[in-house]
């Protein structure tokens, strides 16, 4: 089973800044694996010395009115399509079944979808990941190449983190096509 500590601290960063978002993102740093501490370390220095305004105004303007990057993985993968209703139906079912309590997000939000793969079954979790969880992270990051927007190491971290729980997943494209039936 993967390193909890880990799953909870990126949880933590893609949840709203409030007051205490200075030391979630210290907290990252302190318990990252090698593989995505670099990632980690590179967003703690451009989020460093930015007041929780300033840190929450960039969330919003990121990660919540920004399309292109929305954390809800089920638009990247199906946009407004039944697809989508039929992911966000099954990533409730397995929150359930994995004793997950749901947040004010929707199911698919990448924040559920962390919390829910470092508690599933390594085999069905490597499905998940590269069906689902890894071609939706790729258009994220697609959408922000270029803009050196601080999430993007954020996003690049947890990428980071998924190769390295799942060295079995080659590289994916973001045109790979998600398969619901991982979560069947």
């Amino acid at each position: 089973m993967p390193d909890a500590a880990i799953y909870n601290a990126l949880v933590a960063l893609l949840t709203y800044p409030e007051a205490d978002y200075p030391q979630r993102i210290e907290a990252s740093v302190q318990v990252a694996p090698q593989e995505c501490r670099g990632q980690l370390e590179a967003f703690a220095a451009q989020m460093r010395g930015l007041r929780t305004d300033q840190l929450q105004e960039l969330f919003t303007q990121t990660l919540d009115l920004n399309p292109v990057c929305s954390l809800e993985l089920g638009w990247h993968l199906f946009g407004e399509n039944y697809e989508r209703g039929l992911l966000m139906v099954r990533m409730r079912e397995e929150l359930r079944r994995h004793g997950l309590e749901e947040s004010t997000e929707l199911p698919d939000h990448l924040t559920h979808v962390l919390r829910l793969v470092e508690r599933m079954e390594h085999e069905a979790a490597a499905d998940f990941v590269a069906a689902c969880v890894l071609p939706a992270l790729e258009k994220m990051l697609q959408a922000m190449r270029g803009k050196e927007n601080p999430f993007e190491n954020l996003l690049l971290a947890v990428r980071s983190l998924l190769h390295s729980q799942f060295p079995e997943i080659p590289l994916a494209s973001p045109e790979t096509e998600p398969l619901l039936k991982v979560l069947a």
